[in-house]
């Protein structure tokens, strides 16, 4: 069993899964929250987007839709005139990687070796149900120009910012995301609470996948987290 860094008081970003049909992306506004430490979240369309933040620059965790791509960076420059240092997707899904062409002109993006192959190849999204959609091919741009099998660790801000590979989950390139000093866990959409989580059986996930990571990550946090169901910092719905 792994054992990730998850010190002290550990906050938690929830995601969602959510698609950008029939979405009006000009009445999304860009909401910026300070977490702890370096973090920061950034709270548009789709998945919630991670951000430390410090002297040495900005670590981005996922970049939500295209058309946000503008806005979010006009939120991040509110906060600091530091440059984009690295992009970090947590998986392929669109609602995570829609502004990868437009951040990676800035900084390169790191993600799991699946997440590239899913977003050059393109896959079918879906329950093998009724819920069922085609994320298409994406172009070189868009593409983790970083990719690595088990983990990898960006030394920036202070924080020792871990990417660790939990498979068959969510999808088949589930990264979730610590930030150990800041004590913070980025969980992609590996955790949510609008519901029932979304298992995307056609990109390789797996309910028994997504319990495992449960598993080894909940253990981890500290009580406060565990025992309330809404807790005080850092439980953001989707």
């Amino acid at each position: 069993m792994r054992k990730p860094p998850v010190p002290g008081l550990v906050l938690v970003f929830a995601v969602s899964l959510t698609f950008a049909q029939d979405q009006d992306f000009s009445k999304i506004q860009i909401k910026v929250t300070k977490v702890a430490g370096t973090v920061y979240m950034l709270e548009g369309a789709g998945g919630n987007i991670g951000a430390s933040v410090g002297d040495d620059g900005v670590v981005i965790v996922d970049d939500q839709y295209a058309p946000l791509a503008d806005k979010i960076q006009a939120a991040l420059k509110d906060v600091t005139a530091k440059p984009i240092r690295f992009i970090i997707n947590t998986h392929y899904h669109g609602d995570h990687t829609g502004g990868n062409a437009y951040f990676q002109k800035q900084a390169p993006i790191i993600a799991h070796d699946k997440v590239r192959k899913r977003l050059e190849e393109g896959s079918a999204v879906g329950n093998l149900g009724p819920v069922k959609m085609e994320a298409k091919p994406q172009p070189k741009e868009a593409l983790p120009i970083i990719t690595f099998d088990h983990d990898v660790t960006v030394h920036l801000n202070g924080e020792d910012i871990r990417a660790l590979h939990f498979p068959s989950g969510h999808t088949d390139g589930d990264s979730i995301i610590f930030f150990p000093k800041s004590n913070v866990v980025h969980m992609g959409d590996d955790f949510v609470r609008y519901g029932f989580p979304f298992v995307d059986l056609g990109g390789g996930g797996s309910v028994e996948g997504m319990i495992a990571a449960m598993d080894e990550v909940i253990p981890k946090l500290p009580a406060r987290c565990k025992s309330h169901p809404r807790p005080r910092r850092g439980f953001k719905p989707g």
